[in-house]
């Protein structure tokens, strides 16, 4: 592919391969060859009847932007009240805040560095033993993708298939759909000043919504066997643009100011100054029209909220809730105007990395407070599989999450902490001197409106973040440090990094974010077996490491005896 067409003409050529069947199939922790080895996973049996999964992702939605996190602006009522009548944390973060790496890692329960997909250029590098769709499937689910994809997986991986991306649903041929894709197209990835000109149903959140309604009418009538649906909702990412009435619910004159605006750019750093100078340059004035991009984005939550009301409501109608498990999560956040900035791109701060994520149906415990537990999208896979009573799949490095939404005992050091990574490695891209956005990246197109926010610049070198109760470290391959106070300092501009009053904390976080490091190191391969010889691999069912810790001081007291 290309590296230098643009954002819009590469997603159409992956939706094109996709409806094809022709993006390359993960290699499923094979290094060489085209060939993936035959999938073998442990199924236990369980005497209780196996819950419908309903995993729904929205794209680049903030977990802080709603009245249960204390927002002042009502955009989502109805999934508040859903977190509220199961569980929901406020500690949740993505595994890397980008769309491809974020979603492959939810699949699989791997970090980016074990994924090897550590951009949204790595779709077809997509490394592991067996994902998610493989173990609903050996559990006898029928299988849907209804919405956005922007994974290494294709139609062939699910019984049913409706795609949609940002600007079009792929292979629909309606000529009232073909004028939303052509109003969608129109708009450049950037953002539409006026109300979408066309009624609120027609929206892809509703059509999504609809389209998942209709197969689980389908795939319910005989109640043969449960079913799993991936439903992918492209929005609230940009193009920032709404319908009437959510266009004119959250006017940009009502809306709260943001915790830092540009002036903080300098004291983030160089990468930010560059990132909100390469913003300007694909989108001339754009500073005039935050305002009405954070309407329109706040009018984006509250259409998918009423939609997943409506979902909901179906599902009620159908007798299906009371077997019926919903997860909502996001891939990642957005700027929404926080620092002069929107969409994503740069960093690792806490509106790009912490997501929602809410679990409700049986079995769940209610809680209308947040979990205190720090968790990862990566844990949703191994959660399902403890869930189901499937063995972790070798190779999984997520935890599973369901003793704490049982209401079960679980080892509490064990979630004190959280880690995210970014960046596809090298050195850091410092100036548009040494790489050329328009020839060489293709980042920003010359006489067009246009600007990809994941490019060389944001994207090179390696970072880690890790969230720790009110503490954040951030670091990366150059020694570089940030520490934040989020407590004290939400928007993490006040850098105590090197501070001596900080010392202890700062120690002790970067004895955590190396542990952390130790653990994301890709197991993949195990050490091969012999005619002679086997290694024993040995790891918690659920892939809990603290309880262990003392282990090796308890037994020697009985090995040197």
């Amino acid at each position: 592919m290309n590296k230098n067409i643009s954002r819009k003409q590469a997603l159409k050529q992956l939706g094109n391969l996709a409806i094809a069947g022709m993006l390359p199939v993960a290699l499923k922790a094979a290094p060489t060859g085209n060939t993936s080895p035959k999938i073998s996973l442990t199924v236990g049996h369980s005497d209780q009847p196996a819950p419908n999964i309903v995993l729904v992702i929205a794209d680049q939605m903030r977990a802080d932007a709603c009245k249960r996190e204390g927002f002042s602006l009502d955009t989502t009522p109805f999934l508040d009240s859903l977190a509220k009548s199961g569980t929901w944390f406020n500690k949740s973060y993505c595994a890397a805040p980008a769309c491809v790496p974020s979603r492959t890692s939810m699949m699989t329960g791997r970090f980016p560095n074990a994924t090897r997909v550590r951009s949204n250029w790595n779709i077809q590098d997509a490394t592991f033993k067996a994902d998610l769709v493989d173990v609903v499937k050996a559990k006898g689910y029928q299988t849907a993708l209804i919405g956005k994809n922007h994974t290494y997986l294709t139609k062939q991986h699910f019984d049913h298939w409706v795609e949609y991306n940002h600007l079009s649903e792929l292979g629909n041929n309606d000529p009232e759909v073909k004028k939303v894709n052509d109003y969608l197209e129109s708009t450049h990835f950037y953002f539409d000043p006026n109300p979408a000109p066309f009624p609120a149903e027609m929206q892809q959140p509703a059509r999504i919504v609809t389209d998942s309604m209709d197969w689980i009418s389908k795939v319910t009538t005989d109640k043969k066997a449960p079913f799993f649906l991936y439903m992918s909702i492209p929005e609230p990412h940009n193009p920032y643009q709404v319908s009437e009435p959510y266009y004119s619910l959250f006017k940009p004159d009502t809306l709260p100011p943001v915790s830092a605006g540009k002036d903080a750019l300098p004291k983030k750093g160089n990468k930010w100054v560059l990132h909100r100078k390469m913003t300007e340059m694909g989108y001339p004035n754009f500073e005039k029209n935050i305002p009405r991009i954070r309407s329109n984005y706040y009018g984006m939550l509250r259409l998918i909220d009423d939609q997943m009301k409506r979902f909901v409501n179906f599902l009620e109608e159908k007798q299906l809730t009371d077997n019926s498990i919903i997860v909502f999560v996001a891939d990642h956040g957005d700027f929404a105007g926080e620092y002069g900035l929107i969409k994503k791109g740069v960093e690792v701060p806490e509106c790009l990395t912490r997501i929602p994520m809410i679990w409700n149906g049986p079995g769940i415990s209610k809680n209308a407070n947040p979990h205190e537990a720090h968790v990862s999208n990566i844990d949703i896979m191994p959660t399902i599989c403890d869930m189901l009573n499937v063995n972790l799949p070798e190779g999984v490095q997520g935890r599973s999450l369901w003793p704490l939404l049982s209401g079960k005992t679980y080892p509490r050091a064990e979630f004190e902490s959280v880690i995210a990574q970014q960046g596809y490695g090298g050195l850091h891209f410092t100036n548009l001197n040494e790489y050329d956005p328009y020839t060489q990246d293709g980042t920003i197109v010359k006489g067009r409106t246009e600007f990809d926010e994941l490019n060389t610049w944001s994207q090179s070198g390696t970072m880690r973040m890790l969230r720790k109760g009110d503490w954040k470290l951030v670091y990366d391959m150059q020694g570089t440090g940030q520490l934040y106070n989020l407590v004290k300092d939400p928007a993490e501009v006040n850098n105590l990094y090197g501070n001596s009053e900080c010392a202890v904390k700062q120690a002790e976080l970067l004895q955590d974010i190396m542990t952390w490091e130790l653990r994301m190191q890709d197991p993949l391969p195990y050490p091969r077996p012999s005619a002679k010889r086997k290694y024993g691999f040995k790891r918690d069912p659920r892939n809990y490491w603290t309880p262990y810790k003392d282990e090796p001081g308890k037994a020697m007291k009985d090995n040197l005896k």
